[in-house]
């Protein structure tokens, strides 16, 4: 269904939401403490979902996301909605069984046929990986909406954190970045239709099959990147306990997103990220302002980070390549050093 750009332009008039800063987010989650004996993961370590024991062999993973539009399609960007929450579900290692739409919708603007279209782009993600949509709910807003409350199940002791890498380790990358920048752009009417799709094809492209490789090939940690961008994610996987050594010239990105970082195209999400990080990051060299904003940049809907030892991190991107997943060795882990990430 093409709406004219009813949506991006929706959005450019009503401004875009964004997330919470890293360290805005940490000042509020510092207070809220859950203690079960049940409850395997909870607000510590800033993980991508919740994880409640039901039995010895189950646990529940839940997480829920939403995004205003980042396309003038509307059943695109429900698919890319949906897959953006559904991610979380597949970094800590589960398989998505059901979910609920999650929908703020102007109906004073929209007609109903573009919220079906949203719904029916959601439904087919989650078909995709096997799960059911069984419910939602639905208010009036003026600025627009759409996620999904996921819930998945995974072995107790086979759960995928984020901050559980290992010296030693090679952390891939599975999706490109400069999403942030790209979807930027988008709204703004900078990008050509070509390349708009790429981006949106990048962002509605399921982390299922990754999630499925690193756990069949013994992942020591993984995570996605979406809001505090690839090296907010990263210094989160760190803990503060080991160091990441970054290869810049390795890290995949869209070739775009750097010509329109340097127009200034840039979310206030990814200025946010790099100010939050800067005691935390270390350039070794120099690479560019742009490229330097484009290790920072906001992602929605962007690709796993999974660390593994050097044998079976190659072993991944053999298969993820094989799988069709644009999959790239990106950055090791080492002793700590006086800093978290380091650039190279």
């Amino acid at each position: 269904m093409n709406t004219d750009a009813k949506l991006t332009k929706y959005v450019r008039a009503s401004g875009c939401a964004a997330k919470l800063s890293p360290g805005s987010l940490d000042n509020v989650t510092c207070h809220l403490k859950s203690f079960h004996k049940d409850l395997l993961v909870g607000f510590e370590g800033n993980e991508d979902a919740g994880v409640y024991r039901i039995s010895d062999e189950t646990a529940l993973v839940q997480t829920l996301d939403f995004i205003t539009p980042v396309v003038d399609d509307p059943f695109i960007y429900g698919q890319i909605a949906a897959a953006n929450s559904l991610s979380d579900v597949f970094a800590m290692g589960g398989d998505a069984k059901t979910a609920l739409n999650i929908v703020g919708f102007d109906g004073k603007n929209h007609p109903t046929d573009v919220l079906s279209e949203i719904l029916r782009g959601g439904q087919s993600k989650a078909h995709e990986c096997g799960a059911v949509i069984i419910g939602g709910h639905t208010i009036e807003t003026p600025e627009m909406i759409y996620g999904l409350s996921c819930t998945g199940f995974v072995h107790p002791d086979r759960i995928l954190r984020n901050n559980t890498l290992r010296e030693g380790d090679l952390i891939l990358l599975t999706k490109p970045l400069g999403l942030g920048i790209l979807t930027t752009a988008i709204k703004a009417d900078l990008l050509d239709g070509a390349t708009a799709l790429r981006v949106a094809d990048t962002m509605r492209t399921l982390n299922y099959k990754a999630s499925l490789i690193a756990r069949e090939l013994d992942a020591h940690a993984c995570t996605d990147v979406t809001g505090f961008g690839f090296l907010g994610h990263l210094q989160e996987m760190s803990a503060g306990k080991l160091s990441i050594e970054v290869d810049s010239a390795s890290v995949p990105f869209f070739p775009e997103a750097l010509t329109m970082a340097s127009m200034g195209i840039i979310p206030a999400g990814s200025y946010a990220n790099k100010e939050h990080l800067e005691s935390k990051v270390r350039f070794r060299r120099t690479i560019g302002a742009d490229h330097e904003m484009l290790l920072f940049d906001a992602q929605t809907s962007g690709g796993l980070l999974i660390s593994a030892s050097a044998e079976n991190a190659e072993k991944m991107l053999l298969r993820c390549r094989d799988e069709g997943i644009p999959a790239v060795i990106v950055a090791q882990v080492v002793a700590k050093t006086d800093t978290d990430i380091i650039v190279g």
